[in-house]
């Protein structure tokens, strides 16, 4: 019978924590879309893959720091903590990439479709998602 509990328990932990995960991909999507200068979903629907890997990008950081604040801790509040931190981190990427690279106008470029450089940010939020997770082990 203990073995149903822990089950139950398990499952309804996940449960939760996959409802918490989405509203916070909800909540990083749409701060995610404030900062970039065009529509992030009208250029993902017509195709441009740029925006498609920069928005994944951002949200695939995000739940990096999501998974591992919750293999440190078990407190749905530290998930939420955390994850607003990932958020402000992530857009922090963004605007300092911005302003060492002045000649290269990032949200200029992924709305012309510059796949070269999604794939660099991707490879640079996905690097620094990983840094600021493991501050959290």
């Amino acid at each position: 019978m203990d073995s149903h509990i822990s089950l139950g328990n398990a499952l309804g932990n996940v449960g939760i924590g996959l409802l918490i995960l989405f509203a916070i991909l909800i909540v990083g999507y749409f701060v995610f879309s404030l900062l970039t200068r065009y529509n992030d979903n009208q250029e993902i629907a017509r195709g441009n893959e740029a925006a498609g890997i920069y928005m994944g990008a951002k949200l695939l950081g995000l739940c990096i720091i999501v998974g591992m604040v919750s293999y440190s801790s078990h407190s749905w509040l530290d998930m939420l903590i955390w994850s607003a931190v990932g958020i402000v981190v992530l857009c922090l990427v963004y605007i300092i990439f911005d302003l060492l690279t002045p000649r290269t106008k990032v949200c200029e470029e992924i709305a012309k479709g510059n796949v070269a450089l999604a794939q660099l940010l991707r490879s640079i939020i996905v690097g620094v998602s990983f840094v600021v997770g493991t501050f959290l082990m």
